[in-house]
């Protein structure tokens, strides 16, 4: 793609890495045929083309941002599936982060918009207030199908829908400390245990945990680490998500240069994205680009880290059906997407695919909650392809996903750690309870 940047703009370092990613866009069209938004809309300007086109314009006349480009970058939803399709290799990552960050320094939104979206860049990463945010929701979750006819109210209403069924309390092992491996030490890792899936699935952290111990390999929660900051990043709030990526780099670093580390692992699909990216995020600062390109290239899914160890005793003896659902954050994002479905298959559960598995099931971080419209249908489109496969139990390595999927169904929605952590030696997942028998486990 030809582009018309003056000398004076790409002396700007975030200008020319978006002119160098625009230069790489041949036009093709790939693209639209696994944009979500796309598919469901039909608009041109809802698709990875259409929105380079709109921001390649916006930057290049370097004036503040149109309500039309706002409208159509804010119904992205950061899926990637884009990246995954594209033949010419366009980072559309990074353009469309650039894109919200200009957004977000140039445009006034309507101030309901920016109050929700300030509440949520606040509210997410702060777990302890969180909780009591969850708690309010979920006293309010049976009013949500009267809120939804109320005319402007939908987004509420989504949120109190997303509200969880039942709450959990804060977890023992969610705090600093070290935990020794079993038996002979093979690795040392530090476990980010994140903000909201802490507050949401406390669960998921401490079956990685136990899945890990038992594996050899010792857990560190390090101090001071904590909101990965894609909840703000994806907002375009740049300060609060660069502020979280400075923070986390320093703890690892600590941990690095103290008793050393072999890995940074995380069981969040979306937080890995982010953090395997605090490289580029931090590139334009000389104090801590070179740590955290560092971190970046140590960071693991847990899923990768697992395929490294190999999976010890799998003792399931079960013909469970596990639906595998793909996180676009794993699958696209970390191009992670073998590894999850054959722990599985190796641990002895019967792995079924999701048909158009490549398509986002509409989490997207907070998408479900600014654009719950969109989401809605998406979640409903990805849970008729789930309906086909006959699940006993679905299975993601995404707490967003988990969420969003697990808001429309019955079937119970599990970590892929905690059906890893049963079959070699742990509990089973909580959302099992009574659903299996005591003889599943042999």
């Amino acid at each position: 793609m030809q582009t018309n940047f003056t000398l004076a703009q790409l002396a700007d370092p975030d200008i020319a890495a978006s002119e160098q990613i625009l230069r790489t866009c041949v036009h093709c069209g790939f693209c639209t045929a696994t944009c979500p938004t796309y598919l469901l809309l039909g608009d041109e300007l809802d698709s990875p083309r259409g929105r380079i086109y709109l921001i390649k314009d916006m930057l290049e006349q370097d004036k503040p941002a149109p309500a039309k480009v706002v409208k159509h970058i804010d119904r992205c939803l950061s899926c990637l599936s884009c990246m995954t399709t594209c033949p010419s290799g366009v980072n559309y990552m990074h353009l469309v982060d650039h894109a919200r960050t200009h957004i977000e320094r140039t445009y006034q939104r309507p101030l309901t918009d920016r109050l929700l979206r300030d509440l949520l860049a606040w509210l997410l990463p702060r777990v302890s207030v969180f909780r009591l945010a969850l708690l309010g929701a979920w006293l309010g979750r049976p009013l949500a199908p009267w809120v939804a006819k109320i005319p402007g109210a939908e987004r509420l209403a989504a949120m109190l829908a997303l509200a969880p069924k039942s709450l959990k309390g804060p977890s023992p092992l969610d705090r600093p400390g070290v935990h020794p491996a079993e038996g002979e030490r093979r690795m040392r890792v530090a476990l980010m245990d994140g903000c909201a899936q802490r507050a949401l699935a406390p669960e998921i952290n401490e079956a990685t945990i136990r899945l890990l111990k038992r594996h050899g390999v010792e857990v560190v929660i390090a101090e001071g680490a904590g909101c990965c900051g894609a909840l703000t990043h994806h907002m375009g709030k740049e300060a609060p998500a660069l502020a979280s990526a400075r923070a986390n780099v320093a703890a690892w670093s600590r941990e690095l240069e103290g008793d050393g580390l072999d890995a940074v692992v995380i069981n969040a699909s979306g937080c890995g994205t982010t953090v395997k990216d605090y490289g580029f995020m931090l590139r334009k600062e000389p104090d801590w680009a070179e740590r955290a390109t560092r971190i970046s290239d140590m960071t693991k899914d847990v899923s990768e880290l697992m395929t490294e160890l190999g999976l010890a005793r799998p003792r399931i003896d079960s013909d469970l059906r596990v639906t595998y659902h793909a996180a676009c954050s794993l699958q696209h994002g970390q191009q992670v997407r073998e590894a999850p479905k054959a722990l599985l298959r190796s641990a002895g559960f019967d792995v079924r695919e999701v048909p158009e598995g490549h398509i986002c099931c509409g989490s997207a971080g907070t998408y479900n909650l600014l654009q719950p419209e969109i989401a809605g249908r998406l979640r409903d489109r990805k849970l008729a392809n789930i309906d086909l496969t006959a699940p006993d139990v679905i299975a993601a390595g995404n707490i967003g996903c988990m969420t969003q999927i697990g808001g429309g169904t019955a079937v119970p929605v599990v970590h892929t750690v905690e059906l890893l952590d049963w079959a070699t030696g742990g509990p089973p997942p909580q959302a099992l309870a009574g659903r299996i028998s005591a003889g599943t486990a042999a």
